[in-house]
This record gives C-alpha cells, sequence and structure tokens, in this order.
C-alpha cells in the first residue's frame, strides 16, 4: 500500500505521584510523559516517552519536518534520517527520548495501516512475557512498602519484585539491609527479590552490601555502582552471586555494545522510550545476544509488551509502579500483569493502546 506520514504532534502531560518516591540518587514527585501521534490515511500511531517537556517542542521543531512526506511503512528509513538530523544536537538525552517517541509512534501507524499487532508485525517469539513489580521506593516506611509488596505478590501472583535501595548515595547501609530484609519477610521464601541502587554505591561497599544481603536470597542488583563506571560493574559482577545489571540509560548501540563487550552486565536492561524506539531495541537486543546475554524492558511496561514478545532473548518486563499507574489512567488498552506475565493484544492492531487526550487534558503542560 502507498502512504506517507501527514503530520505529527508532539504534547507533554506532568502527572502527581500518588506519593514522595526516591531512590538511591534522585528524588521526585511527579513524571512527565511525552505523547508523539503521527498521522496517515485516516490512521493514527502513538509513542511516548518519559522525560523532559521540551522532549515534545525537540519533536515539533526538529523531528516532525524530518519524518513527514515520508513512506509510513519505511520505518527505519525514518528512523535513520531523525538521527542524521540531529547530529549537531546530539542523540542522547533528550533528543534521543523524542526521537525514540517518534519511532514508536511510527511503529505503530505501520501496524495499524496493516492492520495487524505489532508483535506480529515484529514477529511473535513469545506468547506472554514475565514481568517482575517495581517500586518500593527509599521514601516509603515499611508499612507502605509492605503493601506495595504483597499486592504484587498475593493480589497479582506476581513472582519477582525489586525494591530502590542506596539512600543518600549509600550513606544509610543499616536502612537499606532492613529493608531488604523487610521485603523477604513480607513476600516470603519463593518469590524473588531484586534490589535497584541507581548507582549510589561505590564499588568496595556495593560488594560488601551484595554479600549482606545474600542472606535473603537477593538475586539482581541493578546498578550497583555508576552506569558509566563499567570497570565497577564488571569489579562487583565477579565477586556478588546475584546477577549485575545496567543499561537503562543507552541510546544507541555503541553504549550497549561497550557494556557488553566489558562485561559489566549479566542481564542487559534497553528502554524503548530513551535508546531510540523499537528500531534501536531490535538492534540492542540482538547485540546483547551476540554476547550470550539475555535483556530485560526498562519501565513503560505498557510500551515494551510488543516488542518484548517478538524478542527471543528476553528475561523479563519491568513493572514499574509509576509507569503503570500514568499507563492505566492514560491509555485504553493497558495489560493485566496478573499471574506474573502480560499478553500483548492480538484482538487490536499496533501496540493496542489509545491515548485518552480527555482524560490528559488536565495534566497538559504546554500546547
Amino acid at each position: 500500500m502507498d502512504a506517507v506520514v501527514e503530520s505529527v504532534d508532539a504534547h507533554a502531560y506532568t502527572i502527581p505521584t500518588d506519593a514522595p518516591e526516591a531512590d538511591g540518587t534522585a528524588e521526585w514527585a511527579a513524571t512527565t510523559l511525552v505523547v508523539v501521534r503521527v498521522h496517515s490515511a485516516g490512521q493514527v500511531g502513538t509513542g511516548w516517552t518519559y522525560g523532559a517537556a521540551g522532549c515534545a517542542a525537540l519533536v515539533r521543531e526538529q523531528l516532525a519536518r524530518v519524518v513527514t512526506g515520508r513512506d509510513a511503512l519505511a520505518v527505519p528509513g525514518s528512523w535513520e534520517a531523525m538521527v542524521r538530523a540531529v547530529r549537531n544536537a546530539t542523540r542522547a538525552g533528550a533528543v534521543g527520548y523524542a526521537i525514540s517517541a517518534v519511532d514508536v509512534a511510527l511503529w505503530d501507524l505501520k501496524a495499524r495501516l496493516l492492520n495487524v499487532p505489532l508483535a506480529g508485525l515484529f514477529g511473535v517469539v513469545h506468547d506472554s512475557v514475565p514481568v517482575y513489580g517495581s517500586g518500593g521506593f527509599t521514601t516509603y516506611d515499611d508499612e507502605r512498602m509492605t503493601a506495595q509488596l504483597t499486592g504484587w505478590t498475593q493480589d497479582q501472583r506476581i513472582p519477582r519484585v525489586k525494591i530502590k535501595i542506596g539512600q543518600s548515595w549509600g550513606g544509610d547501609e543499616p536502612r537499606d539491609l532492613a529493608r531488604v530484609a523487610s521485603a523477604r519477610a513480607a513476600v516470603g521464601p519463593d518469590v524473588e527479590l531484586f534490589v535497584d541502587a541507581n548507582g549510589g554505591y561505590q564499588r568496595k561497599q556495593a560488594i560488601r552490601l551484595a554479600r549482606a544481603m545474600a542472606e535473603f536470597d537477593v538475586r539482581w542488583f541493578e546498578e550497583p555502582v555508576s552506569s558509566d563506571d563499567l570497570d565497577g560493574l564488571r569489579e562487583v559482577r565477579d565477586q556478588v552471586v546475584a546477577d549485575v545489571t545496567a543499561g537503562e540509560y543507552g541510546t544507541d548501540i555503541a553504549y550497549f555494545h561497550r557494556m557488553c563487550a566489558h562485561q559489566a552486565v549479566d542481564c542487559l536492561q534497553i528502554d524503548a522510550t530513551r535508546c531510540g524506539g523499537y528500531t534501536e531495541w531490535l538492534r540492542a537486543a540482538a547485540v546483547a545476544a551476540g554476547f550470550g546475554l539475555s535483556v530485560s524492558g526498562h519501565c513503560a511496561p505498557n510500551l515494551h509488551a510488543h516488542v518484548a514478545a517478538a524478542t527471543p532473548n528476553l528475561r523479563h518486563l519491568e513493572w514499574f509502579h509509576d509507569h503503570v499507574r500514568i499507563e492505566s489512567m492514560l491509555f485504553d488498552g493497558a495489560l493485566d500483569p496478573t499471574g506474573g506475565t502480560v499478553r500483548p493484544r492480538q484482538d487490536r492492531p499496533g501496540h493496542g493502546l489509545v491515548f485518552d487526550t480527555g482524560a490528559a487534558a488536565r495534566y497538559l503542560v504546554e500546547p
């Protein structure tokens, strides 16, 4: 079929959290969602990212004119054109987030034009995708953390969960260990327990903490040190039992290749809302496979479900509290993780989600 991209629009929405949230190295009270919609032949493709409101301006001012008029079915060509167009603005950071949202929207549009689900367009490998509950913010007291964890494990029967540690850049080790102990007590012995330090520790400190956490059978140690410290990640990885993971800030396959080649991680995290959309997700997953590594989807689980189902070396997706809440509030068609997996919808084209502009209007932060 012949179809071209006719127009592109982008808007930003800032949604307050339902309680104060923090991890080892940052704190926040709201999350900004940037939604991109591309139009062709009466169909609308939708993509989004979680980043600064300025990402919407980047789409409108720099990227829209690059993809408008191009073949709506030739998504990799549009992606390449966007990457080349932002050379002087540099691709990392907000520019990469903006490219990611447009790329996701273009793939969603293509699938809708062809009237197929995205997983079918990519090629289904997994009928369902494992998820892990993610939250346990350092701002939570034990009561709130326990309620969240048991909601996942008992109510939704998700058999793997993650909490944040490394409070105040690793400045309160006793509290970190106490929270890990409380989490294990809350979920029982049979649930996989993950932790995320968000780069808050130093190398030897992370190793000491990992050894102390082994008592609680912690299986996943995310960003024990900065993800920029590849030597440090490898040092920790070589000396602990838990899987060491990172990659959520990756913006291109060169980044992911360096991390894999350095033997810095046991599982590579990829975020399609940051790395360059579905186009770069698939390439990054192939890089990881070349090093014998599995990949895990970082946050935005409803956006990731279809591409995850098409990824042979997928381990799981992060069912991140903040993004799950936003996607359930503002998108029709959000998925259900009950039983510990999500199944990408096969009864709708594209990723199966429709953005509710009416529900989102109150959160709009720029026209």
